[in-house]
């Protein structure tokens, strides 16, 4: 809409803005020094028809925020990746050396300071410079016009639009001298040439001033000398032409324009810019690497990326997302522990080298916070399969980075045993456990009043012991018949609710929600297992992963934070039983003790294998950390195959087992880890909350018999004192007792204390230490 007479520009004013330009038309005539506008036909028009055409052009042009790069940190802060559309890093003026400032202006536009948005003397100059030289030496348009038109172009969005900033016609000329003459009523010049020199682009990838101080010279823009000065103030004018990188000696011979323009305009001495113009480039290139491919935690960062990628609140679209996040100039804060991530990738490239038919990952979660610290598997990052490469992450859930998973095998026996628990099945009860059961699957597939199982027999069989078991040793030995009858008493609903809650991905009920679900039939990642087990270690507490803790923005003010997320999901004595069942799998009698994977800290776990030996886990955790390892055999194509008669890493395979092929991995791991955690014990369950609590029996010989009652009793047996038997002991300590030291009973058992004469047994050795029976 036009605006009123009243409110039009004056003739006068157009004129002081036109008269140059159609001065120096009537001059040439013809285009002038690269600026394309035939002011012959504006000659003929008068000077109000001028005016109007003025005041149909937008009166300011919106300088958008410049595209920057985005950052992602460690949890130190350390940078583990840069992602951009354009490598560039906003600075102030007072940021940049003041001898690039003085090499920029006096190639560029060495009136700027004096004159508006466009520059007469400077533009003649340049016509006859160019033409003495027979090739563009010097440029015609003011930095405020170059501004206009590199901003144009920078926020072009789509190819149309980008054709439009750059065409040689008179309405984008007119357009685009009206933009200057607004900027320079709007801005000071000191902002245009700070805008100027971030947004102008230097060649080989890098746009601004501090990306190319950085690229070219591994500085920072306000340490650049005048030899760097000289390089880059050169460089704006045709960044494909003189790029060092593929054409230093036309790059030296720009420079060396440049110096000669700053000594001509005694900006420096004459023998300054000859003494710089005997030395070389001096280059020192420093390739700025763009994506998650160059990282030292790769896989980590492209599920940083795709885990932001799904929140909405960075943007209503996929495509306002991407933009924001790769032009943003972010800074975003994450969870990973280097130390961790490297600990977690020497595991794995040891068990499983890349060229294996195998797939090694490892996961770890932070209880009572969700916060990932590490994500590690043995395919590293790349497209050539041939040597072992993928972009496929298979360590965590399928929506973050396209694989769907592997079976789950024992591991989902843990959310039976604790919906046992909760449903106060007492952890000494004993199931006789066959090798096969048949179970009528309508006895226990109920959830929600729809039966999900089939109206056929299930006939699970046992692949490690059969015999009478209680929750204690059905799990440690991980009976498959023990865990089908305990399902069928628990029934399938609570344990797949549970797991659900504890972040195990499970959507579809009518494969997932079936009696095998014991046996860990669904398809899940390693860091859905480590979240899920680390809810056990947080006694109870789940807390959603997450690998990001904020978003700051190129101010750094915080764009968004993202705090743990937690819910209570069960009693934390359940999982106190839940943890005192499962650490016994790393103690004697257990899988992981037989394949010596024991850590320094207090640790618990428990195995998995499934079905024709495909893939074989270990989830293992400490109170204060949850790593789920997995081996998976897949080729090259990504087709899951029996690790079976395979080599792995350094060992040829015969038949494939949790824990031997997966429970090393993370035991391998976690000794490195485990000096950087703080030293915690599980809580041990209380017999009053949890039914049949079953504790080792201590050895008290040679105690008080007053001291040693207060230790049993304190540990919930009953003690009675007998008489006195002969012992190394002291007279009137404590002999020994029965049950035997190390027994496991549960709570209000009945524990014998003998006191010792004081004599050893004849004809035996007596008992003088604390070994007890």
């Amino acid at each position: 809409m036009s605006r009123p007479r009243s409110e039009r520009p004056s003739s006068s004013k157009v004129l002081s803005h036109l008269g140059v330009m159609v001065a120096v038309s009537a001059v040439l005539g013809v285009v002038v020094a690269g600026l394309a506008i035939p002011f012959a036909a504006v000659l003929g028009v008068a000077t109000e028809n001028v005016a109007d055409s003025m005041d149909k052009l937008p009166t300011e042009l919106d300088a958008d925020d410049l595209p920057q790069k985005t950052r992602i940190l460690d949890r130190k802060g350390e940078t583990i990746a840069t992602i951009f559309d354009e490598n560039r890093v906003n600075v102030s003026l007072d940021q940049v050396s003041r001898t690039m400032v003085q090499a920029i202006v006096a190639i560029e536009d060495y009136r700027f300071y004096e004159h508006g948005a466009l520059d007469l003397k400077g533009t003649l100059r340049a016509l006859l410079t160019n033409s003495a030289s027979s090739g563009v030496v010097q440029g015609g348009s003011s930095i405020t016009q170059q501004l206009v038109k590199l901003t144009l172009l920078t926020q072009a969005d789509t190819p149309e639009e980008q054709a439009a900033a750059v065409d040689q016609t008179y309405a984008r000329k007119l357009r685009e001298l009206r933009y200057a003459i607004a900027m320079e009523e709007s801005h000071s010049k000191d902002w245009i040439l700070e805008r100027y020199l971030n947004t102008a682009y230097f060649g080989d990838g890098a746009h601004g001033v501090q990306a190319a101080a950085r690229h070219y010279f591994n500085v920072n823009a306000r340490n650049l000398n005048l030899n760097q000065s000289a390089v880059l103030a050169g460089l704006v004018q045709n960044p494909t032409k003189f790029d060092p990188t593929n054409s230093p000696d036309r790059t030296k011979q720009r420079r060396d324009i440049v110096l000669d323009r700053m000594a001509q305009l005694n900006v420096i001495t004459r023998e300054k810019a000859d003494r710089t113009k005997e030395r070389g480039l001096r280059l020192e290139v420093r390739k700025t690497r763009n994506g998650c491919v160059y990282s030292r935690a790769p896989f980590f960062c492209d599920y940083v990326l795709n885990y932001l990628m799904k929140d909405r609140s960075l943007g209503k679209t996929a495509e306002e997302r991407e933009r924001l996040l790769k032009s943003g100039g972010l800074t975003i804060r994450t969870t990973v522990d280097l130390r961790f991530q490297d600990a977690a990738d020497e595991s794995v490239r040891s068990h499983v080298y890349k060229q294996n038919d195998a797939i090694g990952a490892l996961a770890m979660v932070e209880p009572r916070t969700g916060e990932v610290k590490a994500i590690a598997q043995s395919r590293p990052m790349g497209r050539k399969k041939k040597e072992g490469e993928s972009y496929l992450n298979f360590v965590v859930p399928s929506q973050y980075g396209d694989s769907n998973g592997f079976q789950a095998g024992s591991t989902f026996k843990a959310f039976v045993l604790a919906s046992a628990v909760m449903q106060d099945i007492p952890l000494s009860e004993r199931i006789n456990s066959p090798q096969q059961v048949f179970l009528d699957q309508g006895d226990f597939a109920v959830c929600d009043g729809q039966n999900y199982a089939s109206s056929e027999i299930w006939k699970p069989q046992n692949s490690t012991s059969s015999g009478n078991f209680d929750l204690y040793q059905g799990t440690r030995l991980s009976v498959n018949t023990f865990f089908a009858q305990l399902e069928q008493r628990t029934g399938i609903c609570e344990p797949f609710t549970l797991a659900k809650k504890m972040g195990v991905q499970l959507t579809d009920p009518d494969t997932e929600m079936i009696p095998a679900f014991t046996l860990g039939v669904a398809d899940v990642s390693p860091l859905e297992m480590a979240e899920a087990y680390a809810t056990f270690a947080g006694r109870g507490l789940h807390c959603d992963a997450r690998p990001v803790t904020a978003i700051m923005d190129p101010n750094g003010n915080a764009l968004k934070k993202y705090p743990a997320r937690c819910t209570q999901v069960m009693p934390s004595p359940v999982a106190d039983a839940v943890n005192d069942v499962l650490r016994g799998v790393l103690e004697p009698g257990g899988f992981g003790y037989s394949a010596n994977i024991q850590t320094a800290q207090p640790a618990a776990g428990k195995t998995g294998t499934i079905q024709d030996n495909k893939a074989v886990w270990f989830v293992g955790y400490t109170p204060n950390l949850a790593t789920a390892s997995m081996i998976a055999g897949a080729n090259k194509e990504g087709t899951k195959i029996t690790l079976n008669g395979q080599t792995v890493g350094p060992s040829y395979v015969a038949s494939a087992a949790g824990s031997t092929l997966a429970g090393p991995m993370w035991g391998d791991a976690m000794k490195v880890i485990e000096q950087w955690l703080d030293d915690e014990d599980f809580e041990r369950p209380s017999s009053s909350d949890i039914r049949g609590v079953l504790t080792g029996i201590p050895d008290v010989g040679g105690m008080s018999v007053d001291d040693a009652r207060n230790e049993l009793e304190n540990l919930g047996f009953t003690v009675n004192v007998a008489g006195a038997k002969a012992s190394g002991y002291p007279r009137g300590t404590v002999a020994y007792t029965d049950p035997e030291a190390g027994v496991e009973l549960a709570s209000g058992d009945t524990v014998v204390i003998y006191t010792s004469t004081g004599k050893k047994p004849k004809g035996r050795g007596g008992r003088g230490g604390r070994g007890g029976r």
